[in-house]
C-alpha cells in the first residue's frame, strides 16, 4: 500500500508544481505587459505639481517631527518606544510622501 500511496503523492505533487509554475509564468507575463501602462498612469498622476524628489524631502522632515512628537508624548519616552517609532516611521514616511506628491 505504501507504494501506491507514494505514487499518488508524487502525482499530486507534480500537478501542484506544474500549477504553481504556470501561475508564476502568468503573473510574470502580466507584470511585464502592464508595466508600461502602470508607469504611464503613475507619471501622469504624480508629475504635475510637486515632484517626487521634493515631496520626499518635505515628507522626511514632517515624519521626523511627528515621530519625535509621538515619542515624547508617549508614556515611556523616546527610548522605550523606539521599536514602534522605527517601524511606524517608514509607514508614515511613505504615506506622507505619496500624499504630498499626489495632492500638491
Amino acid at each position: 500500500m505504501d507504494a501506491e500511496g507514494d505514487d499518488k503523492d508524487r502525482k499530486e505533487t507534480r500537478i501542484m508544481a506544474a500549477a504553481l509554475i504556470f501561475l508564476i509564468i502568468l503573473l510574470t507575463a502580466t507584470i511585464v505587459l502592464l508595466a508600461p501602462i502602470l508607469s504611464e498612469i503613475i507619471s501622469q498622476n504624480l508629475s504635475p505639481g510637486i515632484n517626487l524628489k521634493d515631496s520626499a524631502i518635505i515628507s522626511f522632515f514632517v515624519t521626523v517631527a511627528v515621530m519625535v512628537l509621538f515619542a515624547l508624548v508617549s508614556g515611556d519616552g523616546l527610548v522605550g518606544e523606539i521599536q514602534f517609532v522605527l517601524g511606524s516611521f517608514f509607514v508614515f514616511y511613505l504615506t506622507i510622501w505619496l500624499s504630498i506628491a499626489w495632492i500638491f
